[in-house]
């Protein structure tokens, strides 16, 4: 893979020390090209699986029975998409798989599976993923890619968004692609005013279409979703922890999930190489190439000048106006009790 090995322990220790991981049965962290590493808090012997899917069968391959320990280095390519399977007593399950998924020249691609909700449950590997855009792809992302099992591609980004930046990947799986055509202007706008604060404010309204369609397609449960903006961290960040909460994954979690954006974000791979000259009038050209004809390669930081998250920001909007995210879906979205009931029964085991 293009990412150094460097930076693959430097994000291994981001995904490792983040709180996040508090409300994970256990984690799966790509150490480099080759090795995985899984993590567990709770030591009882387990069995442990290597399985080409999430379900534990004859053709599965056993790495270890009745290990106590807490960490574990497995030999898993980052070209195979593998599942480590947890049997534990009594014969309990527990599935387990990397969320950053090991693309070389994507941005942010992660899986939502794995986070244990406040009822218990588990979001589920496998039914949805999050990223940013993804112009530069290679053949071999395209090989990752295609053992998601993706029916899906929703895409949030604009009109001048796509034109820069089309995507290909429902071209190269087959996937159900939908879009719905805005202009990006606003929202840019819209994020310059209150001097940075509450900057999601209102885009709850003005992408009411495209989580609409996001929302339809997990309740349709025909395959995998991907969902996608520029960055992967703002209008995918929204998405995100809006479908983390009606889950009823806890507020915490959903915040340290949504800033690992700003060290999971590769921006050199979010805008394909282009002479910006040739978009005067594109402002999400102007945005990736504010200084020189290189695109910009450091995140932002998802805080307010204050030093406020965006997202706990939005989440006191959310429930201010509309009770809730479950709020949010049902009076704007236009979803029913049993779309939710249903959305849940599909998203978590």
């Amino acid at each position: 893979m293009k990412t150094t090995a460097t930076a693959l322990i430097a994000l291994a220790a981001v995904l490792a020390g983040s709180p996040a991981s508090a409300r994970e049965l256990a984690t799966l962290t790509r150490l480099d090209a080759q090795t995985v590493e899984l993590g567990r808090e709770d030591t009882a012997p387990v069995s442990v699986w290597i399985s080409a899917d999430t379900t534990l069968d004859k053709s599965d391959q056993r790495f270890a029975a009745g290990s106590k320990d807490a960490t574990l280095k497995l030999s898993i390519p980052a070209t195979e998409r593998r599942y480590v399977i947890l049997e534990g007593k009594g014969g309990h399950q527990t599935v387990v798989a990397e969320r950053v998924v090991a693309v070389q020249q994507g941005s942010n691609f992660r899986d939502i599976g794995g986070y244990v909700t406040k009822s218990g449950k588990m979001v589920k590997w496998d039914k949805a993923f999050r990223s940013g855009a993804m112009p530069l792809l290679t053949d071999s992302d395209y090989a990752v890619l295609g053992q998601l099992g993706i029916g899906n591609v929703v895409d949030f980004r604009s009109l001048e968004e796509r034109e820069v930046a089309p995507d290909q990947i429902d071209d190269r799986t087959g996937a159900l692609f939908i879009a719905n055509d805005y202009s990006l202007k606003p929202l840019m706008a819209s994020f310059g005013k209150g001097g940075g604060e509450n900057v999601y404010q209102g885009m709850e309204k003005m992408l009411a279409p495209q989580y609409r369609s996001m929302f339809k397609r997990l309740i349709a449960n025909e395959g995998a979703v991907l969902y996608h903006c520029s960055a992967g961290q703002d209008r995918t960040g929204i998405a995100t922890a809006l479908l983390y909460d009606v889950l009823g994954v806890d507020r915490d979690t959903i915040v340290k999930d949504y800033h690992l954006s700003t060290a999971l974000r590769r921006p050199q791979y979010e805008m394909p190489r282009i002479d910006p000259k040739d978009y005067p009038d594109n402002p999400i050209v102007q945005y990736y190439f504010q200084r020189s004809e290189e695109p910009r390669d450091k995140p932002e930081p998802l805080y307010t000048k204050s030093g406020a998250s965006h997202i706990v920001q939005f989440f006191t909007y959310l429930d201010s106006e509309y009770g809730g995210s479950e709020g949010y879906l049902k009076k704007v979205l236009g979803f029913t009790d049993a779309d939710i009931a249903t959305l849940r029964a599909n998203m978590l085991a």
